[in-house]
């Protein structure tokens, strides 16, 4: 990534990298995304709770809330909230991921389709992150057969280069996968997002509105961060926050064994049958 090669004790001033790497200076000096502290404690409870069981929605949210945490919120606090964090509860129902009515839906591709080989299917999304002093976001790419994570980005908000810019990093060191998921945010139906994986002649795929189990493999790998690494931590800086999610990420894919890969890595086995499938 880019702002890896940013060094602030270089001759050349920070301002003056930024510039030659093409790199935004807002993205490198800016600090987490501020609200209240009330707002942000409730956040994170709501954080913790949908990580666990992403079927509870406002009514069940508000009343574990105040009952279990004697904070006094509203469902229609909860369903704000929820919006600014960009989560829904996974059934049918009002929906949080914000849409765009102008923008083209696709079908969903995968429902009843057998994963069975690497770059078959890749997948993105975003996931809130809690921190001491405020939030970010988190995106990702993962190949659904090896679970390998192909590229991350962190950011102060959910704009649609922010959701290219990872893309793009994946294409460009893996080539490309037959099949990319995403959910129905404006982010990834904007032209400038199904634009990218048209060009690549990449079929694209949605979920259905309320359906967040339709990416499994994504919110899975969310859930694993957040409990091993996230929840464990208070972040009150981005550097300290991305170089943890690089770690992490490095660690998930090289040393983290997997039960539904029978025990193996997820870099093992994506290059191994990407390889394989090659030579084939």
């Amino acid at each position: 990534m880019k702002e890896e090669f940013i060094d602030p004790k270089s001759s050349f001033s920070v301002n003056k990298q930024c510039t030659l790497l093409e790199f935004p200076r807002s993205r490198y000096y800016y600090k987490p995304r501020g609200m209240s502290d009330g707002d942000l404690a409730i956040m994170k409870l709501i954080d913790m709770y949908y990580t666990i069981n992403p079927t509870m929605g406002t009514r069940r949210l508000s009343q574990e809330i105040r009952q279990t945490h004697g904070i006094q919120v509203g469902r229609a606090k909860i369903r704000t909230l929820m919006k600014v964090m960009n989560i829904e509860a996974l059934y049918p129902q009002k929906h949080t991921t914000v849409a765009d009515k102008g923008h083209k839906k696709y079908p969903y591709l995968l429902r009843g389709v057998e994963i069975t080989h690497v770059d078959q299917v890749w997948s993105t999304d975003i996931s809130y992150i809690p921190m001491e002093h405020g939030f970010a976001y988190l995106t990702a790419v993962i190949d659904w057969y090896s679970r390998k994570i192909l590229s991350w980005r962190i950011s102060n908000t959910m704009d649609t280069s922010f959701c290219i810019e990872v893309v793009e990093e994946a294409l460009n060191k893996y080539g490309k996968p037959e099949i990319f998921n995403t959910d129905q945010g404006s982010q990834y139906t904007s032209n400038e997002f199904t634009s990218l994986l048209k060009q690549k002649g990449i079929k694209i795929s949605m979920d259905g509105k309320g359906r967040a189990l339709d990416n499994v493999y994504i919110e899975r790998f969310w859930r694993t961060i957040k409990q091993e690494n996230i929840y464990i931590n208070e972040y009150d800086s981005l550097i300290k926050l991305r170089n943890d999610v690089k770690e992490f990420c490095d660690y998930y894919n090289t040393q983290r064994r997997h039960s539904s890969l029978e025990y193996q890595y997820p870099e093992d086995i994506y290059w191994k049958k990407k390889t394989t499938k090659k030579v084939s």
